[in-house]
């Protein structure tokens, strides 16, 4: 079936946002959610972080959206890795990050949304292809979008809707099995930093040994990061507890041979020193090696502390607390070593170390189990997508 484009200029209004002024606190103790891109991670919009009160819509560049716009995210750090995207069902503000399309009565703004989703990996190229984190509105309003009949748009949406249904329960699933794995550890060691079930302690600097990358003038950079050759990680890595290579960049082997530390062993944990502090992954995957980026750090156990249950510990909510506490104390928030080495945790026998393993050996395979089913819903969902917005699907 041939379908017909048009831009998308001709089928929204497109709407900015704007900031009150801080210097009227009062603005901000109102009952109307103030999206902002933090907001931005769910596909229904119900609610927000901050909300601000009619007189600060009338008084700034913020407006009212009422209920059923897109929302989109045009201008944050957040588009140089994904493409944030939903619908308001209740009445909202945003902010100048955001831009807000309105529908008219020739398209369904879920199957809208669907399709802008569909075309993100396009938007966010510019994005890559300038210094400023931002879509450029002009690039918004030329996008060519398909547009069949209002009744095939609708069919569309809804057997998207179902896919994403499906993707949505086994993240749920991947969710609670993350937490059963927390909760085992907790069960068995309580918590590691008050240590109410009296384990011996340790300083973290006697359970593990410390290696920061290479920081010299021989940092890759530049013409230094490749397609292919020895992996090259950075903060965005490490995605919820796990090692994430998706995205990976490398570096050859002849730049990973002039490095002289940073260099990773098997079963290694890495954890964050920027940004997210204290985000912590073991390093078990198919490469033998990597390189670590400069906001990061190795944690090598020593033979007091099995990989798995140290890592374990280190992602648990009271360990993640005192990495807060301690690396929000300068001006720019980080982690050292040496504030890392001096922190105090419970340390119970090896031999229950390796108990705790056995236990979360099992909730990794229904894990791995469910990541394979999501990787195969991802497939699906991809290519209903591309087959909904070519007219082929029947």
């Amino acid at each position: 079936m041939t379908i017909t484009k048009v831009p998308l200029d001709d089928i929204v209004t497109i709407s900015g946002g704007g900031t009150p002024s801080k210097a009227k606190p009062e603005y901000f103790t109102g009952k109307i959610p103030w999206v902002s891109p933090k907001d931005m991670k769910f596909w229904d919009i119900v609610d927000s972080q901050d909300h601000i009160t009619e007189e600060a819509i009338k008084n700034s560049t913020a407006k009212l959206i009422a209920p059923g716009a897109i929302l989109v995210v045009i201008r944050s750090g957040v588009l140089k890795h994904s493409f944030p995207i939903g619908i308001n069902k209740v009445p909202v503000a945003i902010n100048q990050d955001l831009k807000a399309l309105t529908c008219s009565d020739q398209v369904d703004a879920t199957y809208l949304a669907r399709f802008l989703q569909s075309n993100a990996r396009n938007l966010l190229t510019n994005v890559r292809g300038t210094t400023a984190d931002n879509i450029p509105t002009e690039s918004l309003r030329q996008i060519q979008v398909p547009l069949p009949p209002l009744s095939e748009q609708k069919r569309i949406a809804e057997i998207l809707d179902r896919a994403e249904a499906l993707r949505a329960k086994r993240r749920a699933a991947l969710a609670l099995l993350d937490e059963l794995t927390q909760s085992i550890f907790l069960d068995m060691f309580g918590d590691p930093i008050h240590n109410e079930k009296g384990w011996q302690c340790a300083t973290l600097a006697e359970i593990a040994q410390f290696e920061n990358g290479d920081r010299s003038s021989n940092y890759p950079s530049g013409d230094d990061i490749k397609t292919e050759g020895v992996l090259f990680l950075s903060t965005k890595n490490i995605v919820d507890r796990q090692l994430e290579l998706r995205d990976a960049v490398f570096i050859t082997h002849e730049k990973f041979k002039s490095l002289s530390r940073g260099k990773l062993k098997p079963m290694d944990l890495i954890i964050t020193l920027r940004g997210t502090l204290g985000s912590c992954c073991l390093f078990d995957s198919d490469y033998d090696t990597g390189f670590i980026n400069a906001q990061m750090m190795i944690i090598r156990p020593r033979e007091s502390a099995l990989p798995r249950f140290l890592h374990a510990m280190l992602t648990t909510k009271q360990a993640k607390d005192q990495f807060k506490r301690i690396g929000h104390g300068g001006a720019v928030p980080q982690l050292t070593a040496t504030q890392l080495s001096k922190l105090v945790f419970a340390l119970p026998p090896v031999d229950l170390q390796k108990a705790f393993c056995e236990r979360l050996h099992s909730s990794e395979e229904l894990i791995a189990k469910h990541e394979t089913s999501l990787g195969e819903l991802d497939q699906l969902f991809a290519s209903l997508q591309h087959r909904a917005f070519r007219g082929e699907l029947s």
